[in-house]
């Protein structure tokens, strides 16, 4: 599967419709962080992996980890595009029963790798699984999207150690560096700067990209399958609330959902 850079501009904007439609719905949830990543997963789905949806348990996928799992709202919505569950079911976000629970669910959602959460944990799975595949004889992928925030996380670097020290070349983890978290700026909470040097130090494969634009997203992807020695990082400079002016870089649409009204300024936005 591979779409044109056009296509996933299309499909990034439904995707973030999605978002902002089930979280209104829900009432709750994390728009804000959901929507900063949404090119860079919708790319990573649509482009870059190995997957099907009509064969989710093919020992030769690649696999996607959310680490940053608040905003599981958006691989709801791309997983829901690529037909892993019905569409209808993202209006159940969070809803007693419902597959589709506030963080994810590996036992109750389709195409859900790993059930994540508690922040800074992620990675140590993606290493496993990367591991794992490695170890089998696979030449599967593993990808592993951490939040800036999550970042300030101490087992994140013992990861990051671990995935180095055994030449994880079928890792890569994109960072969603927006500089915001729930308490405020990163800067100002606890300063991760300098993001790309301390993935170096750690013996990564760093590459610095726009997290909006395409080419240079799946450039970058493409420079990950190359390195073979080595884990790569995406450091990917992003907007909190990324295609809605009114929610861009603004702190409060990290776990703030929109009224009624907003949603459908944001709606007209994203036509």
């Amino acid at each position: 599967m591979s779409k044109s850079v056009s296509e996933l501009v299309d499909l990034s904007r439904s995707v973030r419709r999605e978002i902002l439609k089930m979280t209104t719905a829900a009432g709750s949830g994390h728009p804000g962080g959901s929507l900063s990543s949404a090119d860079l997963v919708t790319s990573l789905y649509f482009s870059e992996m190995n997957h099907s949806p009509d064969d989710p348990d093919d020992p030769e996928r690649d696999k996607f980890v959310l680490s940053k799992g608040h905003a599981c709202p958006l691989l709801y919505a791309v997983l829901a595009e690529l037909g892993y569950f019905p569409k209808e079911e993202l209006s159940s976000l969070r809803k007693t029963g419902s597959m589709l629970q506030g963080h994810p669910d590996k036992s109750k959602t389709p195409g859900v790798e790993s059930s994540t959460g508690s922040l800074g944990q992620g990675l140590s799975v993606a290493c496993g699984i990367a591991l794992g595949d490695r170890l089998s004889g696979r030449e599967s992928r593993t990808y592993c999207l951490l939040g800036c925030g999550e970042s300030q996380e101490g087992q994140v670097w013992e990861a990051a150690m671990s995935a180095a020290h055994y030449k994880l070349g079928n890792l890569c983890a994109i960072v969603d560096n927006n500089n915001l978290q729930i308490d405020g700026k990163t800067c100002e909470v606890m300063n991760i700067e300098p993001v790309a040097d301390k993935w170096r130090a750690f013996g990564w494969n760093v590459l610095e990209i726009d997290g909006h634009n395409f080419d240079e997203i799946l450039k970058a992807f493409e420079q990950a399958r190359g390195c073979k020695g080595e884990p790569t990082v995406l450091v990917a400079k992003t907007v909190k609330g990324k295609g809605v002016s009114f929610m861009e870089n603004v702190c409060d649409y990290h776990g703030k959902v929109l009224t009624g009204e907003e949603l459908e300024r944001a709606l007209e936005e994203l036509k």
